[in-house]
């Protein structure tokens, strides 16, 4: 029996927590090992998860103090704090809990830098996979600590090919790297979330929109885009579902664009497959995504997809334009010319392979693959 261990602080509803939970549920659901899989909670950030994490058979490790709800999250610089204050805290207790429960594999999801001191430290005692997602600049010090810690990194995964490139061209030894898809779907559960009732503000078609209120869901520019757009078409509403740090500016924005009555913004939901079944089209402006946890959702629904083309995921996701529109990041009036002139006759077989694509996707896909890095 191995011992396997996630590494994951999220500050908050981020993409990573469903990235993490579903390997961790994939590992002890499928894995005919019995292994003893366990998520470290290293200062309360994944209370709020626990009944669920215990359902799953998975063990939730306290480092010890809980302080994660106090600590400040909102734009890149306070949670650059709050990423410095969970790594001093935890360095101690996470080095007792591997002297301890000598775990054979740490997953590290995030804050990836203390696991990987802790194993220097240790001469490589256990097997660290380092996780690399989104877009990383490969700057000067970011290659030097990575080249630094090289050596005792026993696997790195990313969740697309374009990443996986991007690497090897930065440095990365090759044997070492391997694709892994993110566990986002879980298909039993599908029908089950598809079918809420929903809240709708008119009796128009809605194009949907989901994502944190953040900087890197850029929805600054959908909103700008979109009320060109709505000038000219008096079809549509804009459904944003999310929270985040932006939203009273982005509230403010539409009201100085005089389009409350066609831009709503909902606020987190937990219905929104079910905002999907009922949306014309889903739009996804983001910097940068690992591969857009949202639009693989989209394309399960039957929801068609239009994308920003940012790295390093939304274009190898929809095959450069085959499984869905991509619009060039950020240009202004890209996105409204390609609303414009959207056609959906025109585009009959990109939902069928979007969704193909989606179902590489599932728990069980993210299993195997998994599997193979865990042996290799």
């Amino acid at each position: 029996m191995r011992k396997i261990y996630y590494w994951s602080p999220c500050l908050g509803k981020v993409g990573t927590i469903k990235s993490t939970l579903n390997s961790a549920y994939s590992l002890k659901k499928y894995d005919s090992l019995n292994n003893e899989v366990a998520i470290i909670n290293s200062c309360g950030e994944w209370d709020d998860y626990k009944n669920e994490i215990i359902d799953n058979n998975i063990e939730l490790i306290d480092l010890g103090l809980k302080y994660f709800k106090l600590l400040p999250y909102k734009g890149i610089f306070l949670s650059r704090i709050s990423y410095t204050i969970i790594f001093i805290l935890s360095f101690f207790p996470l080095i007792n809990l591997i002297k301890k429960n000598k775990p054979d594999f740490v997953i590290a999801h995030l804050i990836t830098s203390l696991p990987l001191l802790i194993n220097k430290i240790f001469n490589g005692k256990f097997k660290c996979i380092l996780r690399i997602s989104g877009y990383p600049k490969l700057h000067f010090f970011r290659r030097v600590y990575w080249k630094y810690f090289a050596e005792k990194v026993y696997k790195i995964t990313c969740p697309t090919q374009e990443l996986l490139d991007q690497l090897i061209k930065g440095g990365f030894t090759k044997d070492k790297l391997f694709f892994l898809p993110d566990a986002i779907i879980d298909v039993k559960k599908v029908s089950l979330y598809n079918n809420l009732p929903i809240s709708q503000k008119t009796n128009k078609k809605f194009i949907l929109a989901v994502g944190r209120l953040t900087k890197q869901k850029n929805h600054s520019y959908l909103i700008s885009e979109i009320s060109n757009f709505f000038k000219i078409n008096k079809n549509f509403d804009l459904y944003i579902i999310g929270d985040g740090e932006q939203k009273y500016n982005l509230k403010k924005q539409i009201k100085s664009l005089n389009m409350n009555d066609r831009i709503f913004i909902l606020g987190y939901s937990d219905k929104v497959y079910s905002y999907m079944k009922k949306a014309s089209f889903l739009i996804l402006t983001s910097l940068w995504e690992e591969v857009g946890f949202v639009i693989v959702e989209a394309a399960v629904n039957n929801l068609f997809v239009i994308s920003s083309d940012c790295r390093n995921g939304p274009k190898e996701f929809l095959q450069n334009g085959k499984a869905g529109i991509l619009f060039k990041t950020n240009l202004k009036n890209e996105l409204k010319n390609k609303l414009v002139n959207f056609n959906i006759n025109d585009y009959k077989n990109s939902k069928i392979l979007a969704k193909k694509n989606a179902m590489k996707y599932t728990k069980f896909r993210h299993y195997l693959k998994l599997k193979k890095v865990l042996s290799n």
